[in-house]
């Protein structure tokens, strides 16, 4: 059978709404129009989701692993691909090598490792990834040029430099935030200036509005076209298009259980919401919700359905294998999740 409305699906299901979805993607389009924005298809590891941003003139795309870079260039959607992530196996960077046949293929390193392992694969173009105060990938600032010149006595072009200040997506206040970015994009700039290239690459969803004067010509956002409750804290003006559909199968005096756990969204930016209920816990298949006191309706009965709101959109997407695409309660396409895996 084929389901033509949310009621009829089997749960958990995965759930977009479509003009959410296209409204998300006008808002940035409009304040980063063209190369301006690299969208990062890690956030859904979806073709016909980066079809869309490529139909709001976005022709480069920044991707997490071999896998997404390899399933865009297979599918047509993209001409420019960063590989905004650090990479050793050589086999998978090979595979790169064949992708940057047809299209450019770019890729960050952060020493003389992955320099190495990219000559070893053929790969030619990188960026020289930056530590601009997140603890995680990225050379020290001050070390950008001396790896640059590493990576060109190598016989790479090395195109610029790229930085993510993840540390400070969610600083709660806008003043704070602001004035935190643009310390941290000050420290990416010096580096530019020492390793040379064009691009200067950064930002994510949280931040899509505070580089106007940080010098970045690239902001590499991803979350921002399906959202999640984390980033919906910061009050930016991207709506909720990613639900996860879940179904009552079982209800108390005090309390009711969806079909919802663990294995289908995840938790670790905290638990999920739903419209009228709080959540008091997940588990591997549950979801247990308490019906909010000042809540106006009746509590859900078993067999109703209930979406839910995934407070981490990246890793919920790459539980599912495909998702439903909806217009109220009407569905009018179903999309593979098809970047998923390394």
């Amino acid at each position: 059978m084929n389901p033509r409305k949310t009621v009829e699906l089997a749960t958990p299901a995965l759930i977009i709404d479509v003009d959410a979805l296209e409204k998300n993607l006008s808002l940035m389009a409009e304040r980063h129009p063209g190369s301006k924005l690299r969208p990062h298809t890690k956030a859904h590891k979806c073709t016909e989701i980066a079809r869309l941003q490529l139909s709001h003139s976005h022709t480069n795309f920044t991707c997490a692993t071999p896998r997404e870079i390899i399933g865009m260039a297979a599918a047509g959607v993209g001409s420019d691909f960063l590989l905004a992530n650090e990479v050793l196996d050589v086999d998978r960077l090979s595979a790169l090598a064949k992708v940057s046949e047809n299209a450019r293929v770019t890729i960050a390193i952060d020493s003389l490792e992955t320099i190495n392992a990219a000559v070893r694969a053929g790969l030619r173009d990188v960026l020289i990834d930056v530590n601009v105060g997140l603890p995680r990938c990225g050379i020290a600032p001050e070390l950008a040029g001396q790896l640059a010149d590493t990576a060109r006595k190598a016989g790479m072009t090395v195109r610029g430099v790229m930085g993510y200040e993840g540390h400070l997506m969610m600083v709660s206040s806008d003043e704070k935030r602001q004035q935190r970015v643009a310390e941290s994009m000050l420290s990416l700039k010096r580096a530019a200036q020492d390793v040379g290239g064009e691009i200067i690459s950064a930002g994510g969803t949280g931040t899509w509005n505070m580089h106007d004067e940080t010098g970045i010509n690239e902001l590499q956002a991803g979350s921002y076209a399906l959202m999640d409750t984390h980033y919906a804290q910061l009050k930016i003006p991207f709506m909720q298009a990613c639900f996860v559909l879940g179904t009552v199968i079982s209800r108390s005096k005090d309390w009711l259980v969806i079909d919802v756990g663990l294995k289908s969204l995840s938790t670790d930016h905290g638990n999920p919401s739903v419209d009228d209920y709080d959540v008091l816990f997940c588990s591997d298949e549950h979801t247990t919700l308490v019906r909010k006191k000042d809540s106006g309706l009746s509590p859900a009965n078993i067999g109703d359905k209930l979406f839910v709101k995934p407070s981490h959109l990246d890793p919920t997407m790459a539980m599912h294998s495909e998702a439903w695409i909806t217009r109220g309660e009407k569905i009018i396409d179903c999309w593979q999740i098809d970047l998923r895996g390394w």
